[in-house]
């Protein structure tokens, strides 16, 4: 029997995927989590053989910063993203935070299905559409550190809301006015923030914003 823990920070999302996986006399799920930080404490207590993953879940931790901490602690337990976005980037984040496998939501049932048992058994499944080229040099290969290496997808929500602000060159308190938060709390934002980018300056920090196209000058 393969045990399946769906996280998604949708309740229709989670029950459509419990009502298909319930259906099949090989799975069973075992639980469903709204973000990753309740899927990780869930992983932690009910050990299932498969974690479905969704990468976007606000305003809760996303699903690769989840992934990483829930391969980290529990190497044994295979997950599979789903999800909606079809980008090489998001791809290449996946497989380096610990995913087995990556298919698409408007995959078809019998599709998510078998990307289900092929990644209980220690398969690596990766979904039909993503581009081959993209498959052939990051995943069959050793990873390597792209020249300009982009982490925006482990940022926190929060972090993610901080960064346009800071790098279009808000201080502190008029940050924490908008977001509705304290001076301290952005201080930590922006210190995490810069830590998990690589980065120490503001001037680099704006470079970056223009790169991801997160602010327009």
């Amino acid at each position: 029997m393969i045990n399946v823990l769906i996280a998604d920070d949708h309740a229709i999302v989670r029950s459509g995927l419990s009502f298909l996986i319930e259906a099949q006399e090989d799975m069973q799920v075992v639980g469903t989590a709204a973000d990753g930080l309740e899927a990780s404490y869930l992983v932690e207590r009910l050990q299932p053989n498969v974690v479905l993953m969704d990468l976007s879940m606000p305003p809760g931790e996303n699903g690769l910063s989840a992934t990483k901490k829930i391969k980290k602690a529990f190497p044994h337990i295979n997950i599979l993203i789903l999800t909606m976005h079809d980008d090489e980037e998001y791809l290449y984040h996946a497989f380096k935070s610990g995913a087995t496998g990556y298919i698409l939501k408007n995959a078809k049932d019998d599709e998510l299905l078998n990307a289900i048992r092929s990644v209980k058994n220690g398969g690596r499944y990766i979904h039909s559409k993503v581009s081959t080229k993209m498959v052939r040099e990051h995943i069959e290969s050793p990873l390597q550190e792209p020249e300009f290496v982009d982490s925006y997808f482990l940022l926190s929500n929060r972090e993610q809301e901080v960064l346009p602000l800071v790098a279009l060159g808000y201080g502190n308190k008029e940050i924490a006015d908008k977001l509705f938060i304290s001076v301290k709390t952005v201080e930590a934002h922006k210190a995490n923030m810069m830590s998990k980018l690589g980065l120490t300056t503001r001037p680099e920090l704006v470079q970056y914003a223009i790169k991801k196209n997160l602010i327009d000058l």
